[in-house]
């Protein structure tokens, strides 16, 4: 088998175990979910390769089938990955395959998997602006007799409350597909999981106000232990139209 053409993820794992160049193996995506592969699912694979290292290996890089999707970088690169970005969740949930540094590359996982205070923080207050704005816009449309735009203002308040409730917990927000398994296994503190994502649920397809008035009522406690009432309070009077009436 040569660099140029690896078949399967068992036969690419051979191939790279063998090359000193490689530093660290990382499976992402389903596969690294328990319970949540499919026929279909792939092997998401990030190939590390120590920096200033020379290997034939990079001739693979963007290689992707039904079967393999490798990404391939610089133990720099791989640093740097979703730090911001979207690619964060999915390394915070990713498995170590290979680990050529002693634990380096699971302590690569964990700092992406738990977001600096600070970071956390600035997030936070941003989310929780965003959140405030759309659910005020959706019962505000509500109010005025704009059903569609009420609906999708709700929705996309959802989005932003997501956000929001994970950097609180100085956690990146996990892709939608990994949302009940994330919260099944790792519920958010003072969070009741199934009660949060049957709101979650009927506020997307319904836009129920007093659903949505509700869950601000309880977001806005925890919103305010966490330091964000000046957010809040740079709302004014129209925390009112937010509020449980």
């Amino acid at each position: 088998m040569t660099a140029q053409q690896p078949r399967t993820y068992d036969a690419f794992i051979e191939l790279a175990a063998a090359d000193c160049a490689v530093v660290g193996l990382v499976l992402k995506g389903s596969r690294a979910h328990d319970g949540m592969t499919t026929p279909h699912s792939d092997h998401d694979l990030y190939v590390v390769i120590a920096d200033d290292a020379t290997t034939d290996l990079i001739r693979l890089r963007g290689h992707r089938t039904a079967d393999l999707d490798l990404v391939i970088v610089s133990l720099t690169e791989f640093r740097a990955a979703g730090m911001p970005g979207f690619e964060r969740y999915a390394l915070a949930r990713a498995k170590v395959v290979l680990d050529r540094l002693d634990g380096g590359i699971a302590r690569v996982l964990a700092d992406k998997a738990r977001l600096d205070a600070d970071e956390a923080f600035h997030d936070a207050g941003g989310w929780l602006d965003a959140y405030a704005n759309s659910l005020y816009r959706s019962v505000k449309n509500h109010r005025d007799g704009q059903s569609l735009a009420a609906r999708l203002d709700a929705a996309d308040s959802i989005s932003f409350l997501l956000e929001l409730l994970f950097a609180l917990d100085r956690r990146p927000r996990p892709y939608n597909k990994y949302l009940q398994w994330e919260l099944g296994r790792h519920p958010l503190p003072g969070w009741d999981t199934d009660v949060l994502l049957r709101a979650v649920d009927r506020i997307s397809a319904t836009g129920d106000v007093l659903l949505q008035r509700h869950l601000f009522t309880l977001v806005e406690v925890a919103a305010r232990e966490a330091g964000h009432g000046q957010v809040l309070d740079a709302w004014g009077e129209d925390l009112h139209l937010m509020r449980l009436q």
